[in-house]
């Protein structure tokens, strides 16, 4: 399978994840609002998430998948199984042990990561609870990610992208079912995200058993192999921590803005992550291990290839979705979540919001593509040392565009030093002789972007004709929305086959079985 057909796959799966997303964000702007209890779940639903991106995805993964892959490819798969197993045993102790001393420390949790709060005795009160029903959230799907980790070196991308569809459905379901329940709406969303935690880790345990590798339960032992996975695991951990330092102090940052500051960030970040989520992590998590086992083989040649068709497809995708973004943001909020206890002036400060985001979104896809270029050949120190400089830069850029931009400060903030992150990690691989940038690439760079501003023409110009509907009752603006997303996308395709950029048989090829 390349890695454009297996990014294809995961990345259908994470668009019906994201389309589910939505649906959950809708009805969260809808029953919760823009308000201090939403800024409590959105403190209480990142905590786990910082701890799970910096142990599980960041640094587990980074480190787990280039050993296991090359351990299936020299050892075979009995020596492989073992691997996961020892691996499975450690993380799954470590977890549990942290989870019950964090449940125990949730108020200087919170007192440490969104001091905003302790301003408001009832705020600080209600995001310690929160925390305290999320938290578990941490333990299982970090362990999902070691099954992921194992199924995605197998080439079985499906089963991995599905798993987020599982916690949308359970978010959903605690907004339709139990909004009114518990104390607030909130409580039982914070419950709900263990839930599909729980439900995650059987759905992979099951994938895991069907696909020949059963994972079963060991004492945990520091075998050679979990000592050199921990020795590997130590610079992408610091790393990973880098740039989750950055979100936190973002976090942390955004705890000393006025209300509802939060929710701003939280859900315009929600829609820039569509294309972050489907393109950008389908790419990051499908290229790493084709990259180790390209490596393992001595085929360098292979490896060039295939991070130039993963530049190429992230960038077709993130460059038209960063003009839109800038276009019609209002438009896209407006219709999504502006009912109920979301306001005019909600949308608005989202949309601004969005804008600024946005403007570093090819830089987000981009930094998922060139990383596992790094960590394939076990090099977890140079992302490191670029993301610390990458971090210095969002902090000082943060105390600097606050002062005069409040929240979209920050994500201006969040946009450049993505961008900066991106040129280093590139220039990086460049001289170690790790990647050239081919001619053909930077030919199609200039028609994505030629061919995008075309587009941002026809969607600007659209945009005035279906105003009335866009502002209009529910039905009128989805109408609206739609004709205004169709006319874009349209415009798009017409001018990336009207440019030659993509040509028939190139489609043929990507969704072809062979």
């Amino acid at each position: 399978m390349s890695v454009l057909k297996a990014t294809a796959i995961f990345g259908s799966f994470t668009m019906v994840s994201r389309v589910l997303g939505f649906i959950r964000d809708i009805l969260m702007a809808a029953v919760l609002g823009a308000g201090f209890v939403t800024d409590c779940f959105v403190v209480a639903f990142k905590l786990p998430n910082f701890f799970r991106r910096l142990f599980a995805e960041g640094a587990f993964s980074a480190s787990f998948v280039p050993i296991f892959s090359a351990t299936v490819e020299k050892e075979g798969r009995e020596e492989a199984l073992k691997f996961a197993e020892e691996a499975f045993a450690c993380l799954a102790m470590t977890l549990l042990l942290f989870v019950g001393l964090m449940e125990v420390f949730t108020p200087a949790l919170i007192y440490a990561m969104a001091n905003g709060f302790t301003d408001d005795e009832a705020k600080f009160a209600l995001a310690v609870t929160l925390t305290r029903y999320t938290f578990p959230f941490i333990m299982f799907v970090s362990l999902v990610s070691l099954l992921a980790g194992v199924l995605n070196s197998l080439g079985k991308f499906a089963e991995t992208a599905a798993t987020p569809i599982i916690l949308n459905i359970c978010l959903i379901s605690a907004l339709v079912f139990g909004a009114n329940t518990m104390d607030t709406p909130a409580h039982t969303l914070s419950i709900a995200v263990s839930v599909a935690g729980i439900i995650q880790l059987v759905f992979l345990f099951r994938a895991c058993n069907k696909a020949g590798y059963r994972i079963r339960i060991r004492m945990p032992h520091l075998t050679p192999r979990v000592k050199k996975l921990l020795l590997v695991m130590g610079p992408a951990a610091l790393g990973a921590g880098v740039i989750q330092l950055n979100l936190l102090l973002d976090m942390i940052i955004a705890t000393h803005l006025p209300d509802a500051s939060m929710s701003y960030l939280y859900f315009a970040d929600r829609l820039n992550q569509l294309p972050v989520g489907v393109i950008g992590v389908a790419l990051g998590t499908v290229l790493l291990p084709f990259l180790s086992r390209s490596i393992a083989s001595g085929d360098e040649a292979q490896v060039v290839k295939s991070q130039n068709q993963a530049i190429e497809m992230g960038l077709f995708f993130t460059i038209p979705a960063m003009v839109a973004f800038i276009i019609v943001p209002n438009d896209l909020i407006h219709v999504l979540l502006e009912r109920s206890n979301f306001s005019a002036q909600a949308t608005l400060q989202t949309s601004l919001t969005l804008a600024a985001y946005a403007a570093g979104l090819p830089a987000y896809v981009l930094a998922k593509v060139f990383v596992p270029g790094y960590f394939a050949r076990g090099d977890t120190k140079t992302p490191l040392k670029f993301a610390i400089v990458a971090l210095f830069v969002n902090v000082s850029l943060n105390l600097i565009l606050m002062q005069y931009f409040a929240h979209v400060g920050l994500a201006m903030a969040t946009a450049i030093s993505a961008w900066i992150n991106v040129f280093m990690l590139a220039g990086g691989l460049i001289r170690s002789g790790h990647y050239s940038i081919e001619k053909a690439l930077l030919v199609r760079l200039s028609k994505y972007i030629l061919c995008s501003i075309i587009m941002g023409a026809v969607i600007w110009g659209v945009q005035n004709q279906v105003a009335p509907l866009i502002y209009g009752n529910t039905f009128a603006q989805i109408g609206g929305l739609l004709i205004l997303m169709l006319s874009g996308i349209g415009a798009y395709i017409l001018a990336i086959f009207i440019t030659k950029t993509v040509k028939k048989d190139e489609l043929q090829a990507l969704f072809s079985k062979r």
